[in-house]
């Protein structure tokens, strides 16, 4: 069946992620999670609506999951990090990254920071999150904004 849904609506799948990443390997990348996601996720599509429906949904959620991801706090101290190492080294940095992120957590209750370890490090949606601890998406997107915010003071502090 997905090799069916594949043939039919790939080409619109690819549409909207290109239009939405504005970068056509990204896009191709992003199809292929959708498609993947379509095949874990086969049960829930409901027959009220129609497969491309399903399908342009799971596309746009993750796409703009992938977008929030790029812009989100934490990838900035990593970048850092890793523009200031020598190739193929951890180095002090690293450390510095890992120190920071520990502190982090360690400022913030357990459901905070197994949000914090699925969504960041695991690269699961916000869905994928709420669904895994139990809770609501608006509660995990608070917790995670909440989080990035205690970032950036802790980083303005350095």
């Amino acid at each position: 069946m997905l090799r069916e849904l594949y043939a039919k609506y790939g080409g619109s799948v690819l549409g909207r992620c290109r239009y939405l990443l504005k970068d056509a390997t990204r896009a191709e990348d992003a199809m292929h999670d959708v498609f993947a996601r379509a095949l874990t996720q086969g049960e829930d599509f409901r027959a009220e609506s129609s497969p491309l429906t399903w399908l342009m949904k799971i596309a746009t959620n993750h796409c703009l999951n992938v977008l929030r991801s790029e812009r989100a706090g934490w990838r900035q101290w990593f970048e850092r990090d890793a523009a200031a190492r020598p190739e193929g080294h951890g180095g002090q940095g690293e450390m510095e990254t890992r120190d920071l992120v520990r502190r982090l957590l360690s400022k913030v209750d357990l459901e905070t920071q197994a949000a914090v370890v699925h969504y960041h490090v695991d690269g699961m949606t916000l869905e994928e999150v709420a669904a895994v601890l139990g809770r609501s998406v608006p509660t995990i997107r608070k917790r995670l904004e909440r989080f990035a915010e205690l970032g950036g003071e802790e980083l303005r502090v350095r």
